[in-house]
């Protein structure tokens, strides 16, 4: 297998966007641990696309919301960790592509969409989800965590 060989201004740059994205995810779940009673029962209970019921049933199901709840706020601050830290950075960009897909899935911009909540802009098609998904996954195949984090530390090949 080929070694790939990275400028010191090539893993600076995947690091800076890794540590971003990580803190993206940190501060938006640390937001959700510090708001009294937060809940996603509003984000889903306004779902739109093809797997609205889907998400409105979570909402509707006591049970279900509250699990809901605890996956989203303790997920986005635990994966955000571990993308700033570089630690276990995989599974944080797998879990970083679930919760997207998620979110991208239960609110998508569609043509004619009207969501309650209001959004950050005019989107058909493509939002900032889609974008941070596919930008995660470039982060994936681009393995530069394995020499700027503690992954380095962790799985270090002896010579």
């Amino acid at each position: 297998m080929q070694s790939i060989c990275y400028s010191k201004l090539q893993l600076y740059a995947l690091f800076v966007l890794r540590v971003l994205i990580g803190w993206y995810f940190l501060y938006e779940g640390l937001a959700k641990v510090f708001t009294p009673n937060w809940s996603a029962y509003g984000y889903l209970i306004d779902s739109k696309g093809i797997f609205a019921s889907l998400f409105v049933r979570l909402a509707e199901n006591p049970t279900l919301l509250e699990i809901t709840n605890f996956i989203n706020i303790w997920g986005l601050t635990i994966l955000g960790l571990l993308l700033i830290l570089g630690l276990f950075t995989n599974i944080g960009y797998i879990g970083a592509m679930i919760f997207l897909l998620l979110y991208y899935l239960s609110h998508p911009p569609l043509l004619f969409a009207e969501y309650i909540l209001p959004t950050e802009g005019s989107y058909l098609w493509v939002d900032k989800n889609l974008i941070l998904l596919v930008t995660v996954a470039v982060l994936m195949l681009f393995p530069a965590s394995r020499a700027i984090s503690f992954d380095n530390l962790l799985f270090r090949k002896s010579k």
